[in-house]
């Protein structure tokens, strides 16, 4: 039999494999102890983190989305308010809003409108009164919208045609009531004329009477 130190030396090196290979183990294991220790410490770091709202844990991050779909809610409700409170006459109904469903699973509302009725009235003057109220309700928010412009532009520029119809009929009005006076003028100035001329022919009848006089009693006297 043939020795050699081979065989021993086959064997020193599977001892050392099994050996690295058994603290290899040993290491992966502690890796992956040391690595799930270091998630749960996280995940209860995040819980720590995490805040009950409505009921639901939420993240930091979706906590600040609510925070800022409360804002919003707050604001589009105020300016929506506004309208309806400046709108007397002529708005139809209350608000309507938009919602939009946050993390904490509320509704918010994102968005509004209030509807405004533009009508002419009877006379100008009504006219001008309601496109007044449009405006005053259109831009009561301290945020207006482009929708709110618009509305508003629409109704100066229904009042500004509503002025113009009044100035017509004020200056129909103005030449209706000149013309009684126009023609009392002219009566006035013929009956003048007439007297005048009255007078004239009274005082014409007056000389020559006078004349006649004077020279039928110089006949006389001669």
């Amino acid at each position: 039999m043939q020795v050699s130190n081979q065989s021993f030396l086959n064997l020193q090196d599977f001892y050392q494999n099994k050996t690295s290979n058994t603290q290899n183990i040993q290491e992966t294991s502690k890796e992956e102890s040391t690595t799930q220790t270091q998630d749960n410490k996280e995940n209860d770091k995040e819980k720590e983190n995490t805040t009950t709202l409505n009921g639901k844990e939420l993240e930091p991050s979706e906590v600040q989305y609510v925070r800022k779909l409360e804002q919003v809610d707050r604001n589009v409700k105020a300016h929506e308010a506004a309208h309806v409170a400046a709108g007397a006459g002529v708005t139809r109904g209350g608000a309507s809003y938009t919602y939009t469903k946050g993390p904490d699973g509320k509704m918010y509302a994102t968005a509004g409108e209030v509807p405004i009725a533009l009508e002419k009235g009877d006379t100008p003057e009504q006219t001008i009164q309601n496109a007044r109220q449009v405006i005053a309700a259109a831009m009561a928010p301290s945020d207006p919208s482009p929708q709110d412009y618009k509305v508003a532009a629409s109704a100066a520029q229904m009042e500004i045609q509503a002025r113009a119809e009044l100035a017509k009929e004020n200056t129909k009005e103005k030449e209706e009531e000149t013309k009684p006076k126009e023609k009392t003028q002219e009566k006035q100035q013929k009956d003048n004329w007439q007297n005048i001329q009255e007078n004239n022919k009274r005082d014409y009848a007056i000389k020559s009477y006078t004349n006649q006089d004077k020279t039928e009693t110089f006949k006389i006297a001669g």
